[in-house]
């Protein structure tokens, strides 16, 4: 019965109740609609300031888009930052990495470029403010990366709009990396904003404790520091630039093994065809280019047939780029020096010519502009220990060339090759006598000293431009390593190659590169008429032909 009676009493307010909640149904329905329409007249208001000539209502547009939650900020933005965004007409358009042209405010594809498209106007100020929006619109984003990257453009940017973000975003952090970042970036923003004297003296301890370079830009510019600020910037630049200083050593010693590592690979060949035959071989060069144009052609054929091998192109071209040097340094040797023993000046003319006819026969072949080599995805990129910066390239070249010294350390040393190779060395008439076919000797010799020029091809076209002239920027460096380690030994060819390698690097900021280059070369000449035949002479009697 009281059931009945409530539900008596209710049915008058049915209707009604019925009409307010779909009438709030249809008002949360229209926002819902209007609230896209809203943020597309934002972003439509936004970019249509892209196409001032003004920086300043350019400015103000990447300001309103990166707050209109337009879905394609991010692209635009990092477009207008490349010089990638474009006005076509009364259109802002931009091209994507893969080289695709979209409508920017509607995303759509585009059938090619657009006729008549500019690109907006950008200088370092536009940079600066497209740094920051990027820096606001990907703190918050769930790739770490993202956010690391983020960070950094905040403390370069300094501006203050993004502190509420940055503050929010460090307080949910959990990747050590970008905590650091972003205390670094709050500390950035703090010293530049209007905070007090103690929170800006606890900031510059933050920033210096970086100890880098941007950390000591952001140093220089504070404005209107107090004496306590202006001492404690003092010495914090101070120590900045001792760890720089330090770090600049270091970093120029492993420059100089780098160079030392790429030295030894272009001299470890000719370390063995000049220590066991006398030969003076101009054309060793020509034996590193054929190397790196093999590895052209091995790329080449790679991304026209099976794309997904390219990762292993290095490895496919190094046994390849031996066989062809080799096989060509045999033919040389069977075709011309064998003629010329005993007449090292003839031989350094004639390998000079056949330099000259080999470099003329690439061009003709492959043309005179550099070639594009590859780095597979193993050797791109670099990254930071300390204060060193530390490409993936470069390191592999150093673990390949002292690889490349141990194996030919095990076939000289431990295979029959390698014992008939030292005792033609050590005395020629005594080696042929005992049944070594002495001329065979020679012939592989030069064949696995250009066969090791071909591999050191390979390495050299991962950080050197691939062109007929690629052999000859090594070939008198070359020269020098051997003869200032001695000649035909090889710990003598790591020595000479990692100490002129690290003293070049060493000498570069202080006298400059060539003037570092000159005096390397005159301390040489001076070694040389101290020790005429280098650091690790042969032992044994002298080759005689």
């Amino acid at each position: 019965m009281m059931r009945s009676l409530f539900l008596r009493c209710l049915r008058p307010l049915a209707a009604p109740v019925l009409a307010a909640v779909m009438a709030a149904a249809f008002v949360l329905a229209g926002l819902m609609a209007a609230a896209p329409a809203a943020r597309a007249d934002a972003a439509g208001d936004a970019l249509a300031l892209f196409a001032s000539k003004s920086y300043d209502d350019i400015e103000k547009g990447i300001a309103d888009l990166a707050a209109s939650g337009h879905p394609q900020a991010i692209d635009i933005l990092s477009a207008l930052g490349d010089r990638r965004l474009h006005v076509a007409g009364d259109a802002i358009v931009f091209e994507d990495a893969a080289g695709t042209w979209h409508d920017a405010l509607t995303g759509a594809a585009l059938d090619g470029e657009p006729a008549g498209a500019k690109a907006v106007r950008a200088n370092n100020r536009i940079r600066r403010a497209v740094d920051a929006a990027l820096g606001q619109l990907t703190l918050m984003s769930a790739d770490a990366g993202k956010r690391y990257d983020a960070a950094l453009s905040v403390f370069k940017s300094r501006d203050q709009a993004s502190l509420p973000l940055v503050r929010s975003a460090l307080e949910t952090e959990q990747d050590g990396k970008v905590k650091r970042a972003l205390q670094q970036a709050l500390a950035a923003l703090t010293l530049y904003g209007d905070a007090d004297e103690t929170a800006k003296l606890e900031a510059i301890d933050v920033i210096a404790d970086m100890g880098n370079q941007d950390a000591l830009a952001t140093l220089v510019g504070v404005p209107e520091p107090t004496p306590a600020m202006a001492e404690a910037i003092s010495s914090a630049q101070d120590a900045i630039e001792s760890s720089l200083a330090i770090w600049s050593g270091v970093q120029s010693v492993y420059y100089g093994i780098s160079l030392g590592s790429v030295l030894l690979l272009a001299a470890i060949g000719l370390a063995i065809t000049f220590g066991v035959m006398g030969v003076i071989n101009m054309a060793h060069g020509e034996m590193v280019m054929i190397g790196a144009y093999t590895t052209f052609m091995v790329q080449e054929v790679i991304r026209n047939s099976a794309p997904f091998l390219f990762d292993y192109s290095l490895a496919i071209a190094l046994p390849l780029a031996f066989l062809v040097a080799g096989a060509v340094g045999v033919a040389i040797e069977r075709g011309i020096i064998r003629f010329l023993y005993g007449r090292p000046l003839e031989t350094l003319l004639a390998t000079f010519g056949l330099s000259l006819v080999l470099q003329q026969a690439v061009r003709t072949i492959f043309g005179p502009t550099n070639r594009e080599v590859g780095n597979p995805s193993w050797m791109s990129g670099a990254f930071d220990l300390g204060g060193l910066t530390l490409t993936y390239n470069r390191m592999w070249i150093i673990v390949f060339a002292f690889v490349v010294l141990a194996i030919l350390m095990v076939v000289l040393r431990r295979t029959a090759f390698g014992l008939q190779m030292r005792a033609v060395t050590q005395n020629r008439r005594m080696a042929g006598s005992m049944g070594i076919r002495t001329n065979w000797v020679d012939s592989l010799t030069f064949g696995l000293g250009s066969g090791v020029a071909g591999i050191a091809g390979v390495a050299l076209s991962q950080i050197d431009n691939v062109s007929p002239n690629l052999g000859q920027g090594y070939i008198i460096d070359s020269f020098m390593v051997v003869v200032f380690g001695g000649v035909g030994n090889l710990w003598g060819t790591l020595v000479g190659a990692l100490t002129l390698g690290i003293t070049n690097k060493l000498l570069e900021p202080v006298a400059g590169a060539v003037l570092g280059k000159i005096i390397v070369l005159v301390a040489l000449v001076l070694f040389i008429q101290r020790k005429p035949r280098g650091l690790f002479p042969q032992k044994g009697r002298a080759v005689e032909r």
